[in-house]
């Protein structure tokens, strides 16, 4: 762009004039249809920034639904407009820039090409990256202008030319209608524009911006008072610590496609809690990352063994039990040459009770084969205790597009470890599986996966819901995607199975058929309901809660599973889900209900509840759980606001409280006022008598981003 934009919030300076707009088609509920309302879409660019303009009018004033401040608060409720962009074409990964109309900056990272894996979207919320954005609004509609650093893009320059893939995407929440750019059809499921394998290439030429050095030291100061059972087991000593201490965070551009990240005395006081869970399962269960350091492109360390296991997950470093353990400081690099992806990672963390300072190392290396979508690659992880103790793994793995929609997943991967036999030529130390999928999901599509985990595989930083065995987890789906006049969007049935083979005997663990019929409708409606038949054979007793155990045996039962959203598209919807039916030798039930509630801009209010009743009347035992949780939010502005998570949880007898007060008057400027507290709801219990609290503590943090460039 040759002239000056007034960075204003609406799109009218003589700089955006000689541009071509970019012309949107419905996506949803219909595609292909012509939007109902006017959007006129341009993108320019200049040495150091991409501009996105958007006007988007509206026939009917009230069609604008301004709700939502808060940096990256996501919402049906309310419109949007954003860009993605697959920076490095490589039709898998892709970067997005979301706002509304009172401009808040919503960023995400999406992976695996948008195709979900176990029900959930390959999308990192978390990630957030430096940009800005103005917007304005009245009666005819309203406006945007976007300031993206073309540094904060990760790209690949080839003789002076980048390609990258660009999407568009429009939500008029007042007409449950979304308009896409290009023209993507909803074929691939709710999430079909996020899918960067279909988006438009576009050139981008001379690209030259500076390379920036983000320099962000932190202050933090608290107070924590704790409640510790001595070492006699008598009683429960009070204990006070006050905290000052600084750290550093540095981000190196060394180029357009690669960045080095540092840390000395990392600390994540101002992360958000993680919601309470309450296992029914022999699964362990998995909480996502969201610690910034782990964030940028971390789709390059994913090397996923099916499922949630992977052989490297980041929250192994640096959190003990659920403890936070401190990190000393380390070095995050990833990076972009040609068609190679390759990540580094070194982070070296202190002790902790019986826990010695270890020091946490992964390599990641990923290489583009066969075509764009297909890539092989390889990935070596260490755990290294001061103590001699050691865990090293490395996998190799690939996967290849072989036509069409079809994918096929081959990974393979061992562990090497202190007081093992360490045998490279045995299986006992290793992971490998094979998957075969059709992704796009109107008319037929299938997946079928084969597993196996020895005996001796145990990722040091790694995650696996099970141990030892043979599994195979075949599935099959028909989409119907509904015509115009169906009050229907889309609806499919789905076959979902697996099996678990126990090594080293080859005996039936556990047996899984799950057939279910999901549905969502043009006015935002969604829901779902099936069966599930398991069996179950247990080696050993399964304690659920002390006292309720299910002693050994097998167990064969059925039970229902139902789900129903109300549109997320109103300022009250809520979420209602029921598992219930047979439960090894029992019974159970549970129902649990997610409401969510938005006063207006500037307030939202949402709980949870969840209970769990279980019974099993020949053993005359039974158990009754429940998991309550109150959020509310209040967004001064889209620099300043107040959040507060209260939850309960009847298993720990516990109301653990997390209050975060937060001021980011611009990316990488935050101060952060964040109160936590654990309060013991049943003191008398156990012996000696529990606290009232275990602890609770009162923390701020400022950090402030100082930007240099080359």
């Amino acid at each position: 762009m040759n002239s000056t934009i007034v960075f204003d919030g609406k799109p009218d300076e003589a700089a955006w004039e000689h541009l071509e707009p970019f012309p949107l088609i419905s996506h949803i509920p219909v595609f292909g249809n012509p939007p109902s309302e006017k959007s006129v879409i341009k993108m320019g660019y200049d040495d150091q920034f991409v501009y996105v303009g958007g006007l988007l009018y509206v026939s009917d004033p009230s069609y604008v639904r301004a709700i939502g401040k808060k940096r990256d608060m996501n919402s049906q409720t309310c419109d949007w407009f954003g860009i993605s962009f697959d920076t490095y074409n490589d039709k898998e990964n892709s970067l997005l820039f979301f706002t509304n109309p009172l401009g808040l900056r919503w960023d995400g990272a999406v992976s695996n090409d948008g195709t979900p894996t176990m029900g959930q979207m390959p999308m990192n919320m978390d990630w957030n990256t430096f940009w800005e954005v103005n917007t304005s609004y009245d009666d005819l509609g309203w406006y945007l202008e976007m300031r993206i650093p073309i540094s904060s893009l990760r790209f690949q320059d080839i003789d002076g030319k980048t390609v990258m893939g660009i999407s568009f995407f429009r939500w008029i929440p007042a007409k449950n209608e979304g308009d896409v750019f290009p023209a993507i059809s909803n074929e691939w499921g709710p999430a079909s524009n996020l899918k960067p394998s279909l988006y438009e290439e576009v050139v981008f030429e001379k690209l030259s911006p500076k390379k920036p050095v983000h320099i962000t030291p932190y202050l933090l100061t608290g107070f924590e008072q704790q409640n510790e059972l001595n070492d006699a087991e008598t009683a429960y000593e009070y204990g006070e610590d006050y905290k000052f201490e600084p750290g550093l965070d540095i981000k190196y551009g060394i180029n357009p496609n690669t960045v080095l990240d540092l840390t000395i005395n990392t600390d994540f006081a101002q992360v958000e809690a993680d919601d309470q869970q309450f296992n029914l399962t022999r699964f362990s269960l998995f909480f996502e990352e969201k610690r910034k350091f782990f964030l940028e492109r971390s789709s390059i360390f994913d090397f996923s063994l099916g499922g949630q296991d992977n052989l490297f997950y980041s929250r192994q470093i640096g959190l003990y039990e659920g403890d936070p353990v401190r990190i000393w400081g380390g070095a995050r690099l990833n990076s972009r040459i040609n068609n190679w992806d390759i990540g580094l990672l070194n982070l070296q963390t202190a002790s902790f009770d019986d826990l010695p300072s270890e020091n946490f190392g992964v390599f990641r290396v990923k290489k583009r084969v066969f075509n764009e979508y297909s890539y092989m690659g390889g990935m070596v992880t260490s755990r290294l205790g001061v103590d001699g103790t050691y865990n090293i793994g490395y996998g190799v793995d690939g996967v290849v597009r072989v036509f069409g929609d079809d994918y096929l997943t081959l990974r393979w991967a061992q562990i090497f470890q202190d007081s093992a036999e360490n045998n490279p030529l045995s299986l006992d130390p290793s992971r490998f599986m094979v998957n075969w999928e059709r992704r796009k999901q109107e008319g037929l599509s299938y997946s079928a996966g084969f597993s196996y985990s020895g005996t001796g595989f145990d990722p040091g930083i790694g995650f696996k819901m099970i141990d030892d065995f043979v599994a195979s987890a075949p599935s099959l789906q028909y989409t119907w995607i509904s015509p115009e006049e169906s009050w229907l969007q889309s609806h499919y049935i789905w076959l979902f199975n697996y099996i678990f083979y126990r090594i080293p005997d080859y005996s039936l663990m556990m047996y899984n058929l799950n057939p279910t019929w999901f549905f969502s409708s043009k006015n935002s409606w969604m829901g779902s309901m099936g069966l599930v038949y398991r069996i179950d054979q247990l080696e050993e007793d399964f304690e659920i809660a002390d006292p309720v155990i299910v002693p050994v045996g097998r167990y064969r039962y059925l039970s229902a599973e139902l789900m129903l959203q109300t549109p997320g598209t109103s300022s009250f919807y809520t979420i209602f889900q029921f598992e219930g039916g047979g439960y090894f030798d029992g019974y159970k039930l549970s129902p649990s209900l997610e409401p969510k509630w938005n006063l207006g801009a500037s307030v939202e209010l949402g709980g949870i509840y969840r209970l769990d009743l279980i019974r099993f009347p020949d053993r005359n035992q039974s158990l009754n759980n429940h998991i309550a949780g109150l959020r509310a939010l209040y967004m001064f502005s889209t620099k300043l606001s107040f959040s507060a998570f209260v939850q309960y949880n009847s298993a720990i007898n516990k109301v653990i409280s997390n209050v975060r007060f937060r001021y980011n008057p611009k990316e990488g400027t935050d101060l952060y006022v964040v109160f936590n507290e654990g309060r013991n709801t049943w003191l008398d219990r156990e012996v000696p008598n529990l606290p009232v609290y275990d602890q609770r503590n009162i923390t701020v943090k400022f950090t402030y981003t100082f930007e240099m460039q080359r």
